[in-house]
């Protein structure tokens, strides 16, 4: 039985991107994580060591966005992706979308975003 965990909108204050303001000032980020698998094992057991562990999942998100300072968002995203596949190396596949929101583009725009995805 093959589904889908996700986290969704996880928020953090990080300091990215290519202009010196966003590094000095930082900036509101969302990150959303999808991780998929075969959750047959969780689903007769209800025990969390057959599942992946949206706690974990979240703290390597949380190190990445708040711990580490990157031009890309792409790079951020990319390094989120990597870290998940190698902590869960049984997922068919994981996705992470990064939202900066407020981006600096001259104008107004609610936010920029990148989604990566992995497919061992």
């Amino acid at each position: 039985m093959h589904g889908t965990v996700r986290l969704i909108n996880a928020v953090f204050y990080g300091h990215h991107g290519v202009m010196e303001e966003e590094n000095h000032l930082g900036g509101r980020y969302e990150v959303d994580v999808e991780a998929d698998l075969d959750l047959a094992d969780a689903v007769a057991s209800d025990d969390l060591h057959d599942t992946i562990n949206y706690e974990a999942i979240y703290d390597i998100v949380k190190a990445q966005v708040t711990e580490h300072e990157y031009a890309l968002i792409e790079r951020l995203a990319g390094l989120i992706v990597q870290e998940v596949a190698a902590a869960y190396p049984a997922l068919d596949a994981v996705e992470v979308t990064v939202r900066k929101i407020g981006p600096p583009v001259g104008g107004l725009a609610d936010r920029s975003e990148v989604t990566l995805r992995h497919e061992p």
